[in-house]
């Protein structure tokens, strides 16, 4: 696709934790144009004017709950502008927390399973979800860290499942919502396994077995998910649909 470079674009990024950043998805959008930056939420507050701005919002992952409100109430500001950019219909891409307060800013509800998926595991496409953007990533391992889930709003297309959780990503026209981690570089996994140390001792999970899957895994699902959302930002930066948006 042609990138219009008469101005660069914004990507605007809601970090909740430093080392669940963009990953490997920063260097795709810069190579389409876009001028990225990092809200780190908790210590910076958010701008709503800047949230206008920007071209594309990202609401990334975090180890807190959608409703963990009384102990980070700056959640409040995220899901006020979550909703101010719903409103909009501007491009949004949410992952795992930031999927799960898009969808219940969508109306739908996010609560604790009981369980958790953790790992590196196979991704099962819905019918919608092979004539997506997403079709490159049916029956691949894609890095998993959640234990709460999301409802497929009303009105969104429900495109993958896992057998434990059956849903993992649903979109909109304008929005993709993913409650697996595509961005996340399987090079710097360490700093995952660093950061979550606690949550995996608990669950009895074995660092050692996510460095492996990441080493088997990662260079095949990097090139998948620099596919899938260079083909969702084809979509939504398309000329077709900025003009169904105005």
């Amino acid at each position: 696709m042609t990138i219009d470079s008469s101005r660069s674009r914004i990507a605007l990024a809601f970090r909740h934790v430093r080392f669940e950043d963009l990953g490997i998805l920063e260097p795709l959008l810069i190579e389409r144009g876009y001028h990225v930056e990092y809200v780190d939420l908790g210590v910076r507050a958010i701008d709503i004017e800047r949230v206008d701005e920007a071209d594309l919002l990202i609401v990334l992952g975090g180890p807190i709950g959608v409703y963990d409100t009384v102990h980070y109430p700056f959640l409040h500001a995220s899901k006020e502008a979550i909703a101010h950019r719903l409103r909009q219909g501007r491009a949004m891409l949410g992952i795992c927390l930031g999927a799960q307060l898009i969808a219940e800013e969508m109306g739908a509800v996010v609560a604790p399973t009981g369980s958790v998926e953790i790992g590196y595991a196979p991704l099962e496409l819905t019918a919608e979800g092979l004539d997506s953007p997403l079709r490159s990533l049916d029956g691949l391992p894609v890095l998993h860290w959640h234990g709460d889930a999301f409802a497929i709003p009303e009105g969104a297309r429900h495109l993958a499942r896992t057998p434990d959780f059956p849903n993992q990503a649903f979109a909109t026209d304008t929005v993709l919502a993913l409650q697996f981690h595509l961005e996340a570089d399987h090079r710097t996994i360490g700093n995952w396994l660093i950061g979550h140390a606690h949550e995996l001792h608990h669950h009895g999970i074995d660092p050692r077995t996510i460095r492996e899957q990441a080493r088997l895994h990662g260079p095949r699902l990097e090139t998948a998910a620099r596919t899938t959302i260079a083909a969702w930002l084809d979509e939504v930066d398309s000329p077709a649909h900025h003009a169904d948006a105005n």
